[in-house]
């Protein structure tokens, strides 16, 4: 057993930090704010190979995996520049195609992807049913070669930024007449599907849009896989990736806000010669919320591990533990750094009180802390299924 990175791994982790760095968190506010997208940031990634590390060299990727993609997602984070979009395709779209896709689905779509020349977005929330694929009302049926779409999304984060959307449908499987999910690759500019975006109390440069898919109609091989049969498991691939690089990334928020506070509460001085960081009252939730975020990230390294060794029945259960410590950790991490910073902690110059909403939305999507105890007391102490 090693906790250390390959030296590759090691500057990978280096030059992803600089890079963010170089940006840093008042570019990602400025462009939250002025309602525009990180467009700079996200085209150098791609053009130094990061946004593609876990894609195969073959389609213009890295050839790593997630635990690489992991290392992005929460350097840049830790820069103060949280990237959703990096979960979203890299992590769910390009794992989805890679693993279950036609060849000529790779051959269309990763290089894009790799080079972040495309996006695309993932579609499964629904008003009604969340997340549960059971009950997805959105429905694909076979009209000649065609396949027509017809429900609703919401919470589709960057449909605005993006070429396609994976949406996730239910098909009537003719042996059987049940209905079973496919993954279909999506147009944004297709017709009959319109987006209506989402106000949210959260300082992101990417916007969450509701979805309307009336008739879109897309061709056969619109279809990821060779057939329906590739609908499960193409959509369990994309799951466990989701639930790591989120963590990666609510990981990187945590270590970014502590940094920010740990350097405030050591040079400010309010009563003598004597930092305020020199009090318990101050350093010690600080050094808790660093605990955390460090348990964190030795959750995430291991889930990362596990799913790239093919091991995706551990890879799921840590990759929930590790979502769950990291949005824990996380919101800690930034709830304290503002207190510590008091009224500046409130500010925008210092840069902590504007993760406050991202890092709330971390404890509810893309899966909730409470349905991930759900799995945990099922999965792991064999409990009956409580939903």
């Amino acid at each position: 057993m090693t906790f250390d990175l390959t030296p590759e791994q090691d500057q990978l982790r280096d030059a992803v930090r600089a890079l963010g760095r170089r940006y840093g968190h008042g570019y990602f506010v400025e462009k939250a704010k002025a309602g525009e997208h990180t467009t700079e940031l996200w085209a150098e990634a791609g053009r130094l190979g990061y946004l593609g590390v876990n894609i195969p060299t073959e389609y213009g990727g890295g050839g790593g995996g997630i635990t690489e993609l992991a290392i992005v997602c929460e350097e840049l984070a830790a820069a103060g520049c949280p990237l959703l979009l990096l979960v979203v395709s890299p992590a769910i779209a390009a794992t989805v195609i890679n693993r279950h896709g036609t060849e000529e689905q790779r051959k269309r779509h990763l290089p894009g992807l790799a080079d972040g020349s495309q996006k695309i977005v993932f579609a499964i929330t629904e008003p009604e049913a969340g997340s549960n694929f059971h009950r997805l009302g959105t429905v694909a049926r076979r009209d000649g070669d065609d396949w027509l779409l017809n429900g609703r999304k919401c919470y589709i984060s960057g449909v605005d930024e993006a070429g396609h959307v994976l949406v996730v449908a239910r098909t009537e499987d003719a042996s059987t007449g049940k209905l079973k999910p496919a993954l279909f690759l999506v147009p944004t500019d297709a017709a009959g599907l319109t987006r209506s975006k989402l106000d949210m109390e959260i300082v992101s440069p990417e916007n969450q849009f509701l979805l309307y898919l009336d008739d879109v109609r897309v061709p056969a091989d619109a279809l990821v896989g060779e057939s329906l049969d590739a609908g499960l498991p193409a959509l369990f691939a994309g799951l466990n990736p989701e639930r790591i690089t989120v963590a990666a990334m609510g990981a990187g928020t945590g270590r970014y806000a502590i940094e920010r506070a740990s350097e405030y509460t050591a040079t400010r001085k309010v009563w003598g010669g004597r930092s305020i960081g020199s009090h318990q009252g101050v350093s010690h939730p600080l050094a808790h919320a660093a605990v955390q975020v460090e348990l964190a990230r030795l959750m995430i390294q291991k889930a990362a591990t596990l799913y790239d060794s093919g091991r995706d029945l551990e890879a799921g259960v840590a990759g929930n533990m590790a979502k769950y410590a990291a949005g824990e950790a996380a919101a800690l991490a930034v709830d304290t750094a503002v207190q510590a910073l008091g009224g500046a902690g409130m500010t925008t110059e210092y840069g902590v009180a504007t993760l406050l909403g991202a890092v709330r939305a971390g404890r509810i999507a893309p899966v909730s802390r409470e349905m991930i105890l759900n799995f945990v007391a099922q999965h792991v102490l064999g409990q009956d299924k409580s939903y």
